[in-house]
């Protein structure tokens, strides 16, 4: 057993711990579900389970009863055990727990048994029955343990009293053991006490774990072969996505599709998952609304093999599921010392100009940019999303947010630019666009995703209407982030335009200008950026026109910069 996480990230043949105990029980249920679709059985022929410990402090978190939910109406052999000790850390559960524990489980329709370490036997038969009735009808069960903990939480955190700790140490099974039959006891102590030095010992002798690089193909700082962008389809961006998760689910059934409304006749918020149930039902599946479940799921069923694509119906509630993506999917990789991979892609939309107002049209990507061992993308309308998704389910090796503004669905995906501009991509992976002008560019504009709509526009107009020439750069892996294809555009002009949907501070901008000055110093002589200001999204129409940027920011912000004599400025 070993990882990279210290004493809390253990993982070994299908052990694994973590720190963060709320998380796991959705992880947890996804593994479950792993097992489940494989018709993975024991040696004695019955179903393997997956078991979750958690403390009764666990009972605060919401996502346990997200998972309890989903494990209950989906029929997953999940054994559910809480450690029931009194307290959280220092805090009594009289101050923090109310109700009943089992009752808790038992609102979900969940069977539920109560034990305690304190009659050893009674505790073997409680355990025994769980494991057998979870193996047997392949559904959950809840198996309540009191007990009490007799150190500190961890070093020097105990304020209890002392002579009610006193009481549980006399009470102890083990002390119990030790003063009724000393000599046994004895003996199983030395060996005991043998096994962990020698532990010890071959641990001091062991060489440190070299840490696992979980960014690896963070592009090098070079420049990058070009290529015309030559797309055969004329058709909508929504379809095109549809037709790529269609075929994937047909080529590999090891990908699973979740989300809240995806199934027909609804077929999701913006119908990208229409009827597709119907071609692989059990694949693919309504949620509850549980945003933290979802992707704990999808991440338990990662680490079982499958593919699972999770669609956050509206972007702004990826925040929901952060904890899932930022301590347990990301870190899984690095902390269990390369031994899994979380292959796992979250499909979500983002961005407003739908009227939806401020808590379903904010682009909220920047919050997520930058977790190590993760990948963003944002497709456009210039590169052919069915190709990205191909290749992003054919090669997935980690936890992969993939953002899909609004706006694009209707779009149609095409080549087709104004005269005297060239359509290209680069030899990345997953590639940068770029608008190039027959003439040196007056102007570099950098945008991604939703935002290259507009900045066409607004380079059309800058060219026929003020006689300025702007390249257009559109990454669409956003992180880990080559910054080379923004330089390689600057040096001809100077001049940078950031244009980004989402509020500018601390965002996806700034930071490709971050690395420009550090990769070259001398590259950027004049900067602009324009952005969200920092202000909630109206939901009134012309409000929120007048407030997201749009091509007639862009034209603003262009003209400013050379009429402009100031190096730096935001619009």
């Amino acid at each position: 057993m070993w990882g990279s996480g210290g004493s809390q990230h253990i993982c070994s043949e299908g052990f694994f711990s973590n720190g963060i105990q709320g998380s796991i029980v959705p992880v947890s249920a996804g593994m479950a579900m792993g097992q489940k679709l494989d018709g993975q059985v024991s040696d004695g022929g019955l179903g393997r389970i997956t078991v979750v410990y958690v403390g009764d402090g666990t009972l605060g978190e919401g996502a346990l009863y997200e998972a309890l939910n989903i494990a209950s109406k989906w029929e997953l052999p999940l054994l559910v055990v809480v450690e029931n000790n009194g307290y959280a850390q220092s805090t009594s559960q009289d101050q923090t727990l109310a109700g009943d524990i089992c009752k808790r489980a038992e609102a979900f329709g969940i069977e539920t048994d109560q034990s305690d370490t304190w009659r050893p036997e009674h505790l073997l038969d409680a355990a025994s029955r769980a494991v057998r009735y979870v193996r047997e009808t392949c559904k959950p069960y809840f198996l309540r343990v009191d007990t009490f903990r007799l150190m500190a939480h961890s070093k020097g955190d105990d304020d209890r009293d002392l002579e009610m700790v006193k009481g549980y140490w006399d009470r102890d099974p083990i002390e119990l053991f030790r003063s009724e039959r000393s000599e046994e006891a004895e003996r199983i102590l030395a060996g005991v006490t043998r096994t962990i030095a020698d532990a010890v010992a071959l641990a001091d002798g062991a060489a440190y774990t070299q840490a696992v690089s979980v960014d690896d193909d963070v592009p090098d700082y070079r420049p990058m072969q070009w290529s015309a962008t030559e797309i055969e389809t004329n058709d909508r961006v929504a379809n095109r996505i549809h037709g790529a998760l269609r075929g994937i689910l047909e080529r590999d059934d090891r990908v699973l599709l979740m989300g809240e409304d995806i199934e027909g006749p609804y077929g999701g918020a913006f119908k990208i998952t229409k009827n597709l149930q119907a071609e692989f039902p059990g694949r693919v599946r309504n949620t509850p609304i549980s945003e933290s479940a979802i992707v704990g799921i999808g991440t338990g069923l990662a680490l079982t093999g499958k593919r699972p694509i999770c669609e956050i119906m509206f972007g702004d509630f990826l925040a929901l599921a952060a904890d899932q993506l930022l301590n347990s999917a990301s870190k899984f990789r690095y902390m269990y010392n390369d031994q899994v991979s979380v292959p796992l892609v979250i499909r979500t939309p983002m961005g407003g100009k739908r009227g939806y107002g401020p808590t379903h049209s904010q682009s909220i990507e920047k919050h997520f940019l930058g977790i190590p061992g993760t990948r963003m993308l944002a497709i456009h309308h210039r590169y052919d999303p069915a190709l990205v998704y191909d290749h992003l389910l054919d090669s997935v090796d980690r936890p992969t947010i993939v953002i899909e503004n609004k706006l694009l669905y209707a779009m149609r995906v095409s080549s087709q630019t104004p005269d005297g501009f060239c359509l290209e991509h680069s030899d990345e992976p997953f590639p940068t666009t770029r608008i190039r002008p027959e003439g040196r560019p007056d102007v570099t504009v950098l945008c991604y995703g939703g935002m290259l709509a507009d900045v066409e526009r607004a380079v059309e107009t800058l060219f026929e209407s003020h006689d300025m020439i702007c390249e257009i750069v559109c990454p669409m892996q956003l992180y880990p982030l080559n910054p080379w294809p923004v330089i390689e555009s600057v040096r001809k002009c100077g001049r940078l335009l950031v244009v980004e949907e989402g509020v500018g501070f601390a965002a996806f901008g700034a930071e490709v200008v971050a690395q420009m000055l550090e990769s070259d110093p001398g590259v950027l002589r004049m900067l602009r950026r324009v952005g969200s200001p920092r202000h909630p999204i109206p939901s009134c129409g012309p409000l929120e026109k007048a407030l997201l940027p749009g091509a007639a920011h862009v034209i603003e912000a262009a003209v400013d910069m050379l009429d402009g004599e100031d190096g730096v400025g935001e619009s």
